[in-house]
């Protein structure tokens, strides 16, 4: 016997002895974990069961009346108003999470496959832009979009147009195109992981089989990567449905978003019970939506093979 098991606590003691120590040190344990778990669980719940408490209550000016009610989920899903900006809300989404796996799968593609030994420093060089502020770069598109701006004036410069046009800012085109650049690299980087995972011998086997370029990439090197195409987009969606600070700043009446009402209702209209049920009615559609994304890609994905 060694001198370490000679002074080990549990040296010489019975099996069930032994047994009993080790259940009452994991009793223990877990009673350590067990509170610093419960907070965490309530720091994430707590604000969603507030939320959907004032969803089901009304507001009277400045007093709210905790009577149950569903009349703030029948204004929020039968008014035109919200109905129409959340349906505005679902599309510019699903078309910034579109062009931004579109734009963002080419560059993590070239980075993974001839990015070599610098791969490293084209990820660095694609996040350095976003270390300014978010207000920063939503204002610069504001600033590139603009009546005045350098889009319009390039345009002008080049006689492509006379005049500079109005019709490049405040609309939800201007929205989707300002989001589709403040969520490119978080779209690049899962996009990157799932194509570094992609084991280089399929895609030679594939191409030593007979299939080319394009046919290789449609049939190992795409439907390989998808898992990360569906994080991407979902990683794109969920949060540029409650964006309101691009719609307000480069948005105008044609790109306002339901984030934009929901902020109004907490806010100047002080209607918190209205402002919950646009919020809990809002969070419900886009986690169908996403759990649709998924289902569609996936079958897609099923179809390809």
């Amino acid at each position: 016997m060694t001198a370490a098991a000679e002074g080990s606590p549990v040296f010489g003691m019975t099996r069930a002895r032994r047994n009993a120590l080790l259940q009452s040190e994991s009793v223990q344990g877990f009673a350590l974990i067990s509170p610093t778990f419960v907070y965490a669980l309530i720091l994430l719940v707590l604000p969603i069961l507030v939320v959907l408490a004032h969803s089901f209550w009304t507001q009277h000016y400045l007093t709210i009346d905790h009577t149950f009610t569903l009349e703030n989920y029948r204004i929020a899903l039968t008014e035109p108003i919200y109905r129409d900006l959340l349906w505005r809300s679902l599309y510019i989404s699903l078309t910034v999470s579109f062009f931004t796996v579109i734009l963002a799968y080419p560059i993590a593609y070239f980075i993974s496959f001839h990015g070599g030994r610098h791969k490293s420093l084209w990820l660095f060089l694609i996040t350095i832009p976003f270390w300014t502020s978010y207000l920063l770069r939503v204002m610069s598109w504001k600033v590139i979009l603009g009546y005045n701006g350098v889009l319009n004036s390039g345009l002008m410069g080049l006689g492509i147009i006379d005049e500079p046009s109005t019709a490049l800012l405040y609309n939800s085109s201007a929205v989707i195109i300002t989001l589709t650049h403040a969520w490119a690299a978080f779209a690049i980087l899962p996009i990157f992981v799932s194509l570094e995972k992609v084991d280089r011998t399929l895609v030679e086997a594939a191409t030593d089989l007979g299939d080319g370029p394009l046919r290789s990439f449609l049939r190992v090197t795409l439907p390989l990567s998808a898992p990360g195409v569906i994080s991407a987009a979902l990683i794109v969606m969920i949060p540029t449905v409650g964006d309101y600070v691009t719609p307000k700043l480069v948005g105008g009446k044609d790109g306002v978003m339901i984030a934009n009402a929901i902020q109004a209702q907490f806010g100047k209209a002080a209607n918190w019970p209205l402002g919950a049920a646009l919020s809990v009615t809002t969070m419900l559609v886009v986690s169908l939506m996403a759990g649709a994304t998924v289902l569609i890609i996936r079958a897609i994905q099923r179809l390809a093979r």
